[in-house]
């Protein structure tokens, strides 16, 4: 959490590679620490180290990510996050089930946190060979190397006009939002800069509220004792049960730049609760077989939905509300609030189902339930618009529900780009840089 705060202030300042750069090294340096650690005070150590590491990356991906798209592809492009992060859980716990069976040997946990170091070399060799975010140039007034960038994800030439509007357009939206500081988080004003933190949190708290990581933290313990099966099978079951992460979000990739942000949370959010309704129906009967292989099923249809709309999503969506200027900063309180509730939910869980049983996931039931007119009333669709066209949805906004609706309005194609790009034209000729004979007092006063 305290990780990912940092890149309020470091995202910035070091930009979207070296702040990746600098996290990897201390995520790296944690698990060196952690797998050679003979003390519990090493141990602890390493932990904060690894943590503090793991929260800065997982803040400044996605926002690199996002920058370095085109609107249409987008989606698709950071979601991969959560093929990825599904894949990784899945690996990890098949080496924990393959080492559970050495015995009497420190191997059987230094080794599976050592194998992070491995796959922490990648990011280090490659990084700097990776574009840096044009947005993020043009913010620190780096224009040639911006259009540089530009004109090789546009797949055009430099001086080309699109990478000018391109250009213009992000200039445009930070002289209307201004530099922006930390206050600017807290307060609405024209660019209702506190909704759209609050949309970004609120996402990345779905994410962790809706049980996946009851079931993820817990899926041996819940199919030992609650369900009654061996251990190994337990095992084997829990690892298996994970293989349906990467692959649901392996549909949200193919779907997410078709059908929108919003139709797969939604739907997402529904079938959760859905499944949260049987499975407390069938572990309230712990030996009735029938029960058990149906809360089996379900156990492995939820870990299925929800990367549908809330395991990449909120990472992307988080980036997507978020203005240039404090986009960085957006991006580190909402990644702060999933390691936050990740953390809530570990230590509550068991808790939960020593104190309450199986009543305990009527709870995520009825949060699940809340989500879907939480989204469908306040969480505008930001597919196929540009970032900065979504500077327009919220600058049009007079309250909290208003953005969902003027969405709707923005068309999400040439026509949005032209309605952005005339606002370019608009402050261009309000600051007297071309156009300065216009006269129309009714348009200068709508611009």
């Amino acid at each position: 959490m305290f990780g990912a705060l940092s890149c309020i202030w470091l995202g910035d300042v070091l930009g979207r590679r070296r702040t990746i750069f600098l996290a990897t090294i201390a995520s790296m340096i944690g698990a060196i620490l952690m797998a050679s650690s003979f003390s519990l005070g090493q141990f602890i150590v390493a932990r904060i180290v690894l943590g503090l590491g793991t929260g800065g990356y997982t803040a400044t991906i996605p926002v690199w990510q996002a920058e370095i798209s085109s609107s249409a592809k987008r989606g698709a492009h950071v979601v991969t996050e959560g093929i990825f992060i599904g894949a990784g859980i899945c690996f990890a716990l098949w080496i924990d089930f393959g080492f559970y069976f050495i015995k009497n040997s420190s191997i059987s946990w230094r080794f599976p946190f050592a194998l992070q170091i491995v796959l922490n070399l990648p990011v280090l060799a490659f990084i700097f060979t990776l574009p840096e975010s044009p947005r993020w140039l043009i913010k620190k007034d780096r224009f040639e190397e911006a259009r540089t960038i530009l004109a090789i994800l546009e797949d055009c030439p430099e001086d080309a006009e699109t990478v000018t509007l391109d250009i213009q357009s992000v200039q445009t939206s930070l002289r209307i939002a201004g530099t922006g500081s930390m206050k600017d988080l807290f307060k609405t004003g024209n660019s209702r800069i506190l909704n759209r933190t609050l949309l970004a949190a609120a996402c990345q708290m779905f994410q962790q509220m809706c049980g996946i990581n009851l079931i993820t933290f817990y899926a041996t313990t819940i199919f030992q004792v609650d369900l009654g099966l061996g251990s190994t099978t337990s095992r084997v079951l829990a690892a298996s049960m994970e293989i349906c992460q990467p692959l649901g979000g392996l549909l949200c990739f193919f779907t997410i730049d078709r059908f929108g942000r919003r139709k797969l949370m939604l739907s997402s959010a529904s079938m959760m609760c859905i499944c949260m309704i049987i499975l407390a129906a069938t572990t309230s009967q712990p030996n009735n077989t029938g029960a058990q292989v149906s809360a089996t099923v379900f156990l492995f249809i939820f870990n299925f939905v929800f990367p549908l709309g809330f395991l990449g999503i909120p990472f992307l969506y988080a980036t997507e509300v978020a203005p240039l200027h404090l986009r960085a900063a957006i991006s580190g309180i909402s990644v702060a609030t999933t390691w936050l509730f990740n953390f809530v939910i570990a230590e509550i869980t068991p808790v939960g189902f020593n104190t309450i049983g199986w009543r305990y996931w009527i709870i995520y039931a009825c949060i699940n339930a809340a989500i879907v007119p939480t989204v469908y009333f306040l969480f505008p669709e930001t597919m196929g618009r540009s970032l900065e066209q979504m500077d327009l949805v919220f600058e049009e906004s007079q309250n909290m529900f208003a953005p969902v609706k003027i969405a709707k309005r923005l068309p999400a194609d040439a026509a949005g780009d032209a309605e952005a790009k005339d606002r370019v034209a608009g402050e261009k000729s309000l600051d007297g840089s071309f156009n300065k004979d216009l006269e129309d007092s009714d348009e200068v006063e709508r611009l």
